[in-house]
């Protein structure tokens, strides 16, 4: 039985999905973090917390990375730990770290910051010839300018160190490119206080369907277990409205589509671990729009899971701790999986959310949940606005993603003002 440690986490599905993986694979983890509270926070009610599943639950400063390698290294001697992961996108860099000073199995330290950081991962794909958008980083409104005029409108503006689609939109003209600039320069710090890279992303706009490679890749051999297929929505955010496994592509379109993901991976040097690599497919071919060292979100695993019985999280746990993990796909009945979600028509405070009575009943669905009233949303901005979801399987063929759909768009979300007589 190994022994993990896991710094942070995120409060979404994977901070279930991972606790679950590491006990059914046989091992036992401890908890670090800064904050232990965020996470209690976003228990939800009627649920078992995940981290009751730890060993043990520790306190620190994960932020303070130096003084976390001395504190890691007290922590190794006492507990004998067997690895270190995460995750957390923001501590991704950290936990190679981490591996690295422990001496524990782990990917390369500055590989997994280049797959991360999203201007560090466009110029090593440059580099290596792996095909992708024109691009430019800029630092400061004068430079965004003179970038956008470069490359002309429209175009896409990112942050290159956040993620879950947060402040990524199309901007068509300057004044667009002024509304984007100005909204990063007023989030410095994300959401775990950590000051952000001042550095802004502008890149070509890519059309067509997005999709992404889910691999594992261990002493520099990458396996494909597949390629996912993805919708967006809320223009002018990019922000997935829903996924399904497989993609339902020509098979020539879905091994190009793995091809670049690899040949991607390979450009950052990302030789162990678990991967996502998302990518547009244009008419002019596969484009990479951004790597990410890490098990896919949003439930994708579960549908990749449901499909194949190839188990992600637990091949990253198993990663890890140097173990080989078992990619053999299985019959397990379903031929599709698919998720959506249901996206907040507007601001306000959720009153209720209709028309899920049907779902329980419905054989298709295999999981779903919604907000509580009393929920608080914004607009539609990014993949953190989600009032609820719908999972659904086909045991016969590409359909989970309509029915995924389907019920969804049948799902209506009341708000507290409405009810109250206010106008909207």
């Amino acid at each position: 039985m190994g022994h993990l440690l896991v710094v942070e986490s995120w409060v979404g599905a994977m901070s279930a999905l991972l606790p679950r993986a590491i006990r059914e694979a046989g091992h036992r983890f401890t908890f670090l973090t800064r904050d232990l509270h965020h996470y209690l926070r976003a228990t939800p009610a009627g649920t078992i917390h995940p981290l009751l599943a730890a060993e043990n639950v520790l306190t620190t400063e994960t932020n303070d990375v130096p003084a976390l390698l001395a504190h890691a290294a007290r922590l190794h001697d006492t507990f004998g730990f067997d690895g270190v992961l995460t995750s957390c996108d923001y501590y991704l860099g950290t936990v190679a770290r981490l591996a690295d000073h422990l001496g524990l199995p782990g990917a390369d330290p500055a590989a997994v910051e280049r797959a991360y950081r999203k201007d560090l991962a466009r110029d090593a794909l440059h580099r290596a010839g792996v095909p992708g958008p024109a691009f430019a980083v800029a630092e400061g409104w004068a430079e965004a300018v003179a970038a956008a005029d470069r490359i002309g409108y429209p175009l896409v503006v990112k942050p290159v160190d956040l993620c879950a689609g947060m402040h990524v939109r199309r901007v068509d003209d300057r004044a667009g490119l002024r509304a984007a600039v100005d909204a990063l320069a007023g989030f410095p710090v994300n959401a775990r206080r950590q000051a952000r890279v001042p550095l802004i992303l502008l890149e070509e706009l890519l059309t067509g369907p997005e999709v992404s490679v889910e691999t594992v890749t261990v002493a520099g051999a990458t396996t494909v277990v597949g390629v996912t297929g993805k919708r967006l929505a809320g223009a002018p955010w990019f922000v997935e409205s829903g996924h399904d496994f497989p993609a339902d592509l020509p098979p020539a379109t879905a091994r190009a589509a793995a091809d670049t993901a690899v040949a991607a991976l390979a450009a950052v040097g990302l030789d162990h671990g678990v991967a996502h690599t998302e990518l547009r497919l244009t008419p002019a071919g596969p484009r990479v729009v951004e790597i990410n060292p890490r098990p896919a979100g949003n439930q994708i695993t579960e549908l990749v899971r449901r499909v194949t019985g190839v188990d992600l999280p637990m091949a990253y746990a198993q990663l890890a701790l140097g173990e080989q993990p078992d990619l053999t796909p299985t019959d397990t009945g379903v031929r599709s999986a698919a998720i959506a979600f249901l996206l907040p028509p507007r601001a306000g405070t959720v009153a209720a959310i209709t028309g899920t009575d049907r779902l329980a009943a419905d054989r298709r669905v295999v999981d779903h949940a919604v907000k509580p009233a009393g929920h608080r949303t914004d607009d539609a901005s990014s993949n953190n606005s989600y009032l609820g979801h719908v999972t659904t399987v086909d045991t016969t063929g590409a359909g989970a993603l309509a029915a995924a759909e389907e019920l969804v768009a049948a799902l209506g979300v009341r708000y507290a003002d409405e009810l109250a007589g206010v106008p909207a």
